[in-house]
């Protein structure tokens, strides 16, 4: 760890930092140059306060107009609260004993910057800071740090005497200590508009605190033995580097994490994209992460220690976050100065109400709310839990990390940066979350995803015409945020492999992730209608995509595209034609061949759709089922590629032909693997052909697989990744929503997979910015509500028989 002092000048407040400063985080948040703006128009105008969880003081005329904008804030958040579900409340979540470490805390997040919430014995409340663009030098993705609040006298977390709430309605974690002689009320918040974190004190007694970050990368060390897996994909000694403490500081501590290096060039250099190098901008390079805690009345004990001398009964205790490249560290602490006055300067009661009614409006989009049995119980809170989870991590600078989230901690001996499989992307993993976003109408929660890889698509058409010299773009399984393969997949030592061919088998020829992605975009115009995405996002992805596909390889002699040599995910390595390309394609050209194009993109879609292989089939005991592909060997994980074609391809499914459908289920009991958990689909593919029963014991069993040893219901895992796994999670969300509602083009259909003891009440999202609300009671569906109005003829709404 460095301990640095520094004398800058500091930007006043409103000014604009120069261009030497570049933004990272909140999507949507940031403009040139770091200017803060709120992602949502709700107001918080005034200046803060000093009194306690509702306190006033008086303002002078000037601030009339702001007062009355805090009060129409106020008001809307209490409308949107009293329009939530008044079920939500149920799914709160109420600790009466404290944690021994992190295995015990709650995650909160407003979707950037995240943490882990715990109480300890003594009394210290501590926490794990987060941020979803916080990438080493090393592509790792680290946490800001952990902080500790020590109040004096401590909190009493004896029995009858501590709680501690996990508050959904309000997104926020309240804390109680509450015994015959005190009070302390504690309020941990991470404002929903804002880059911040606040937690606010209040006790009935005169209290001292203590605020303080415990930093662990102190000195330089290198990653070796099984740990060294949380760098997947680098070869050679690994190197993590320390934090800096800055010293000096008179009302704050500093700690920051700067990248004085990075692996990027020599990663694209590899990869045989040394012009990409010369003239692309390193996205890892002087990046720049880390935090300040202030608070009114606390001044420094120690670089890493605030601490109070005089008690009071409130304290506000706040920390900024912040990411951003910048060319030296004195310009990203100036940035980082000039965002926390920002948010000092806004009131903290009208943020409050703003953040309380961000959250309001979030459960209010949707729901899905079980009953009937212990079980149906279960799976209604753990669907509520991981849609939590994807809200507080999904609306930061990069997309939600599969193996963990921003929400892993310290165990198994390694520390909280320690994930397994590092940070690169697999598609196959991360997709997983964004699927269940569709029937839930987080659209917003999407875009991360889809910059990503919009970003990263210059890169992928390069390698393309690089690699084979022909158009297009193919996006690898696995890749870091650039786009480029990681090192050890690609191979440091060629041995003449043509370019383009990695020396992992598992993801050799693994490429249809491009497909997938643009069924995804698909899916989300049809849902927003959103005109921008569609031309600035969703057609030149498309178009890349399907370049490649009609490009890479030749037609046969009859004319049509034949994938060889070729593989179906990373199950199956010598494949002719696999099921999750061809299935894919054919699912995605007729509806590209409907948007706005022009004349001649629309021919090219039509000559590829007609010279398509039809989709595999093979027979086995006589009957015909779905295959991995039309030829296919030498079998290596446990995908089931052959029902890529019922998901996320929706080619057979409840709401296709029967014939199609019959196929679909002949193929069930049939298939390669059978198995639930982590990133097995066969919860989603037994809901997608109609198999409510099979579906329900799947999500029950996926929803009752809590990590062991930890207290959160949704800290699934490790299963094949890390905890908590998002996959787990998210499979189970988009099952459940499959078994209530599924969709295609403008066919909607209620319940075609919902076992007959339970009961549910739900509100969800479908194409044409359409909502569907009812309730499922006792074997009928006794309430519907369809909005607009005019989608009400496109819904099948079952009889007291169909429900299985």
């Amino acid at each position: 760890m460095t301990n640095v002092r520094f004398k800058t000048p500091v930007p006043q407040v409103g000014e604009r930092l120069g261009e030497g400063v570049g933004c990272l985080g909140f999507a949507h948040a940031w403009g040139n140059g770091c200017n803060v703006r709120t992602i949502h128009p709700h107001p918080c105008p005034l200046p803060q306060g000093r009194g306690g969880f509702e306190s006033t003081r008086r303002v002078h005329a000037p601030l009339a107009a702001a007062i009355l904008a805090a009060m129409l804030g106020l008001a809307a958040a209490h409308a949107a609260i009293a329009d939530t579900p008044a079920d939500i409340d149920r799914y709160n979540l109420v600790w009466s004993t404290p944690s021994d470490d992190a295995r015990g805390s709650m995650p909160i997040g407003n979707g950037d910057i995240g943490a882990n919430v715990w109480v300890e014995p003594g009394g210290d409340l501590v926490f794990f800071l987060s941020k979803t663009d916080a990438w080493s030098e090393n592509h790792r993705l680290l946490k800001l740090g952990k902080i500790r609040v020590t109040l004096d006298p401590p909190l009493d977390t004896g029995v009858d005497a501590f709680t501690q709430t996990l508050d959904l309605k309000s997104g926020l974690i309240r804390i109680e200590s509450h015994t015959a002689t005190r009070h302390v009320a504690l309020r941990f918040w991470i404002d929903a508009e804002h880059p911040a974190v606040h937690l606010d004190v209040d006790s009935d007694q005169p209290t001292r605190v203590i605020a303080e970050a415990e930093p662990w990368r102190t000195e330089r060390r290198q990653l070796t033995g099984r740990e060294a897996i949380s760098a997947y994909g680098m070869t050679g000694a690994i190197y993590v580097e320390p934090d800096t403490v800055v010293d000096g500081q008179t009302d704050r501590v500093i700690v920051y994490h700067r990248n004085a290096r990075s692996i990027w060039a020599d990663n694209v250099k590899l990869q045989a994209l040394d012009e990409l190098a010369n003239a692309g901008t390193d996205p890892l390079l002087n990046r720049t992460f880390g935090f300040a805690i202030r608070g009114d009345g606390l001044t420094n004990a120690s670089s890493t220690r605030l601490r109070s001398f005089e008690p009071r009964k409130t304290w506000a205790i706040d920390v900024d976050a912040l990411t951003a490249q910048t060319d030296t560290p004195e310009r990203w602490l100036a940035a980082l100065d000039t965002q926390g006055r920002r948010v000092a300067a806004l009131n903290r009661t009208a943020c409050l109400a703003a953040h309380r009614a961000w959250w309001a409006a979030f459960w209010q989009r949707s729901w899905i709310d079980v009953s009937g049995d212990d079980d149906a119980a279960v799976v209604s809170r753990a669907y509520t839990m991981q849609r939590w989870i994807h809200a507080c991590a999904g609306r930061g600078g990069s997309p939600i990390k599969f193996n963990g989230s921003i929400f892993n901690v310290d165990i198994g001996g390694y520390d909280a940066d320690y994930r397994a499989w590092g940070g690169p992307y697999w598609w196959q993993n991360t997709r997983l979350p964004y699927w269940s976003m569709l029937s839930s109408g987080d659209y917003d929660l999407m875009r991360p995803l889809f910059k990503l890889y919009g970003d990263a698509l210059p890169l992928r058409t390069a390698a393309t015409k690089t690699y084979y010299d022909h158009g297009g773009a193919y996006f690898p399984e696995v890749m870091y945020i650039w786009g480029a393969y990681t090192d050890h997949n690609y191979g440091t030592n060629r041995k003449g492999r043509p370019d383009g061919l990695v020396d992992n088998g598992f993801i050799r020829r693994e490429w249809q992730a491009g497909i997938e992605l643009t069924m995804m975009m698909l899916d989300y115009h049809d849902h927003t209608r959103d005109e921008a995405f569609r031309d600035e996002t969703l057609l030149p992805m498309a178009v890349a995509v399907t370049t490649f596909y009609d490009r890479h390889w030749p037609r046969d002699e009859a004319g049509r595209i034949r994938l060889d040599p070729a593989q179906a995910l990373e199950s199956w390595w010598t494949v002719t034609n696999p099921m999750p390309e061809i299935a894919g394609l054919h699912a995605i050209l007729p509806r590209l061949i409907e948007l706005p194009v022009d004349d001649a993109q629309k021919a090219a879609w039509r000559d590829m759709l007609a010279d398509l292989p039809p989709v595999p089939t093979a027979e086995r005991g006589g009957v015909t089922v779905l295959a991995p592909g039309e030829k296919y060997a030498v079998k290596k994980n446990t995908e089931n590629a052959e029902l890529y074609a019922v998901f996320p391809y929706r080619l057979y499914s409840v709401l296709g032909d029967p014939q199609r459908l019959q196929l679909a289920r002949d193929t069930w009991p049939r298939r390669t693997s059978r198995q639930s958990g982590g990133w097995s689909q066969d919860p989603i593919m037994a809901a997608m052909i109609g198999y409510g029963d099979a579906a329900a014991t799947y999500v029950t069993r996926n929803a009752r697989a809590v990590a062991r040893g930890f207290r959160f219901p949704a800290m699934w895992g490790p299963n094949f990744d890390w905890i908590p796994d998002q996959d787990h999670g998210s499979v189970t969300m988009t099952a459940l929503q499959r078994m209530v509602m599924q969709t295609d083009g403008d066919k909607i259909r209620l319940l075609p997979a919902w076992p007959k003891n339970w009961n549910v009440r739900f509100k969800l999202h479908a194409p044409n910015a359409t909502t569907v609300e009812g309730e499922y009671r006792d074997g009928k569906l006794v309430s519907l509500r369809v909005t607009p109005e005019s989608r009400r003829s496109d819904v099948t709404v079952p009889t007291e028989a169909e429900p299985q």
